[in-house]
């Protein structure tokens, strides 16, 4: 389902208008993915990330918040939909991907959800019981599509920039660079989930923004002024 809430683009265009100064992603579409994927076993069971949405919730209204006309894809998540942005709910890895191509073209692409790498093969129609004689079922797991590999190479739709997230809990800045050269991204923001650092859920987020030029580390912030800060860079690029 899809919900729009407000329309800050349009009090942008106004005060562009009245007052002669533009927001600087006026006019520009960012598509932006948040939360998890729920990988349905049974109907009650599911494969899951670790992941409440609060950074790519506050990215999609960041960039929202410089005049970009958003689309959030969203899987289940607790926060509430951006003001200002249509915002697309999701289940699954399979249903996001069809939403983000659905939204495409776009200028920008951030893709922050945490998805899930699998999906089980055969999800069973009734509750797997668990019973003392029977042993527990083998799960037949099936890769899920790679989102940000597929829209990075979604050739004239492709947008500029396509930036990935990289949750990691060791050599963080090689695997994040390795993920940006694998799916062709132009940039990868790496954080370190391990669970002493309290990132995965919590309010803070310490990030490195990897692109073709280096490794930048920013400090740790609040995740809302991660995401200012991001918007600010797609803007710089966009605005070239």
């Amino acid at each position: 389902r899809s919900r729009r809430m407000g329309q800050p683009h349009e009090i942008l265009d106004g005060i562009e208008r009245y007052f002669g100064v533009s927001a600087p992603l006026a006019g520009l579409r960012a598509l932006v993915t948040s939360g998890p994927t729920h990988e349905p076993i049974d109907p009650v069971r599911y494969i899951a990330n670790r992941s409440s949405g609060r950074q790519g919730h506050a990215i999609a209204a960041a960039c929202a918040a410089l005049g970009a006309r958003v689309t959030l894809v969203s899987g289940p998540s607790a926060q509430p939909d951006p003001a200002g942005v249509t915002t697309t709910h999701i289940e699954t890895a399979r249903q996001m991907l069809a939403a983000c191509q659905a939204a495409l073209p776009a200028d920008a692409a951030i893709f922050a959800a945490a998805v899930a790498d699998w999906h089980v093969a055969r999800q069973s129609e009734l509750k797997l019981k668990k019973t003392p004689d029977v042993t527990p079922p083998a799960l037949a797991l099936v890769a899920n599509p790679d989102i940000l590999a597929t829209i990075a190479a979604a050739g004239p739709a492709r947008p500029r920039p396509v930036i990935g997230f990289a949750a990691e809990t060791h050599q963080l800045e090689t695997h994040a660079e390795d993920k940006r050269r694998r799916k062709n991204a132009d940039w990868i923001v790496a954080n370190d989930v391990n669970p002493a650092s309290g990132i995965m859920g919590g309010a803070e987020n310490e990030v490195h923004l990897v692109t073709a030029d280096g490794i930048e580390t920013w400090p740790r912030l609040d995740k809302s002024e991660v995401a200012r800060r991001l918007a600010d860079r797609i803007a710089q690029v966009l605005s070239t």
